[in-house]
């Protein structure tokens, strides 16, 4: 995942708290409960700056920071804080004009500027933003609101790539002050320019967080149209509280003590579906496709053949239901570029089996080598559906005689963990289980996990060949060459196994009837804007 994912409550007493909470919060601080919104999240928000963290903080950011422009539902780019902009006919200069009465929530005006540096401190994490750096020649400010990025040679995907910051970073546009600090360093304002303002004074780190309309925000008035359009904000106050026990957090919305639960445990679909007041609603249009990553930079998968022999052991559809995802919401997924992007396609897909070929994974081992090195297998026990696959491949791998260990940790702890390339004796690892929404797989350049540089995703594959085909994405024009080219990234990718794919589920959000008007974006990341109460 999608993703810190899951991040994790730290005591029960968390919960507790949370369940306590919202009627206390009513009652001291409620501006109007009616145009008041609490949703549940899938994990516990601990990083705020989306340039240090790619998931949880991306949900905080797309809500109090506005970026240049955004992708609509058919995935086309769309200016968002831009109103004008223009390339110059030899296509190397762009030149943009921020759109009038943009304004950060402590009163100063968006400028140039502003642009500037966050797209240069965004430049350094993002990997599309990593590509457009090396072809730029100069980024400036040419008056208050026009600044020009200018390219040592033309670049057909810049601005596809400065649209697509929910598949990998996002482009937080940032107070030149904020954005000049380095990429590592966390950026601890939290003011933007967007349509919400964060509570400073009502943040609980472990219970909830308060996000409040920004009155003077203008928004676009095309009507919002997945990430692009019109944020228009119709509550007052969107609270997002963390209550790890899904049963809990099922209880607090049948109570109406909450209006959205974001991953709503599976197994509770039907009682869902039976109470008249509540709704189940497939938000992500995407889905999430969830894989596991090996550490190529140490035995046994630093062999090709024992990354081969793990593809080929895979049994997606048992291991997903092994993770508990409902067998209605799943699907197999052999394309590196996910199922349903432009780029899915069956190139060098013989090795999918349905139910696995234990025997040839063994066969690869033994040609691999494989002596009996344990195999360390991190398991996120705060996302159950990470942490019961992570105990079915344990328990796979044994049946084909590895030395399968598993190392459970709260979420955080595999993210700390994971960015070790050490062996394990020294605290390094083997595998991990993520998940990444489907549409990014169509986007190579700016999903990281796509990558086999040995520089960009934990797991660090490097296949040089492959690399020569990525770099030809952004230069191809057009989609039938870029789909060519998939093809070509493919017929590598499966040969070389960076990354094994495990399946593909759909988890819809959990809803009161009352909530309506949420914006359905190909991703797991939601807007806050334009949902409403039914009563108001």
């Amino acid at each position: 995942m999608t993703i810190t994912r899951r991040e994790i409550i730290k005591t029960g007493l968390a919960a507790g708290t949370a369940l306590s909470m919202p009627t206390i919060l009513r009652a001291q601080t409620s501006p109007d409960d009616a145009r008041t919104v609490r949703w549940v999240t899938d994990g516990e928000l601990v990083v705020f700056d989306p340039i240090v963290s790619l998931t949880l903080a991306q949900n905080h950011a797309l809500a109090i920071y506005d970026t240049l422009f955004e992708s609509d539902s058919k995935g086309i780019p769309q200016p968002q804080m831009v109103g004008k902009w223009g390339v110059s006919e030899d296509k190397k200069t762009y030149t943009f004009q921020l759109r009038d009465g943009l304004t950060f929530h402590d009163g100063s005006p968006v400028a140039a500027a502003d642009c500037v540096a966050s797209i240069r401190r965004w430049g350094q994490v993002d990997v599309g933003g990593k590509l457009i750096m090396a072809k730029v020649k100069d980024i400036s400010k040419q008056d208050e609101k026009t600044f020009t990025i200018t390219l040592n040679e033309p670049m057909p995907l810049l601005i596809p790539l400065l649209a697509s910051s929910y598949v990998g970073y996002y482009l937080a546009i940032m107070r030149e002050k904020d954005a000049k600090l380095p990429p590592t360093e966390q950026v601890t304002a939290n003011i933007g320019s967007g349509p919400f303002k964060f509570n400073q004074a009502l943040a609980k780190p472990g219970v909830s967080f308060t996000y409040d309309r920004n009155e003077q925000y203008i928004p676009r008035q095309e009507p919002a149209d997945a990430f692009a359009g019109g944020k228009f904000v119709k509550v007052d106050r969107v609270v997002t509280q963390y209550i790890s026990d899904q049963q809990t957090a099922f209880a607090a919305l049948q109570a109406g003590e909450v209006d959205l639960v974001q991953v709503p445990s599976q197994v509770l679909y039907p009682v869902i579906k039976s109470d008249f007041n509540l709704e189940l609603e497939i938000i992500n249009t995407s889905g999430q496709d969830m894989f596991l990553r090996m550490n190529c930079l140490q035995k046994p998968f630093n062999n090709v053949k024992a990354r081969q022999a793990m593809l080929h052991l895979i049994d997606q559809e048992a291991i997903m239901l092994a993770a508990g995802f409902d067998p209605n919401y799943i699907h197999p997924v052999t394309s590196i570029f996910g199922n349903s992007t432009p780029y899915s396609n069956d190139e060098n897909t013989g090795w999918y089996k349905k139910g696995g070929d234990p025997e040839r994974a063994k066969h690869l081992l033994q040609e691999a080598g494989y002596a009996g090195e344990t195999v360390v297998i991190l398991q996120a026990t705060d996302w159950p559906p990470a942490s019961n696959a992570a105990q079915y491949l344990a328990n796979t791998l044994r049946k084909i005689g590895v030395s399968a260990e598993l190392a459970p940790s709260d979420w955080a702890g595999v993210e700390e963990r994971r960015a070790k390339k050490e062996p394990i004796e020294d605290g390094g690892w083997s595998v991990f289980i993520s998940d990444f929404t489907n549409s990014k797989f169509g986007n190579p350049i700016s999903l990281p996990l796509l990558a086999a540089n040995g520089v960009d995703y934990y797991g660090w594959p490097k296949n040089d060949e492959y690399e020569a085909l990525r770099a030809k994405w952004v230069e191809v024009e057009t989609l039938e060459e870029r789909q060519a080219l998939a093809r070509a990234m493919q017929r590598l990718a499966w040969d070389f196994v960076g990354t094994v794919m495990l399946g593909q589920h759909i988890e819809p959000i959990a809803r009161r009837k009352s909530l309506i008007g949420l914006v359905h974006v190909p991703s797991a990341v939601y807007p806050m804007w334009n949902m409403q109460k039914a009563s108001t």
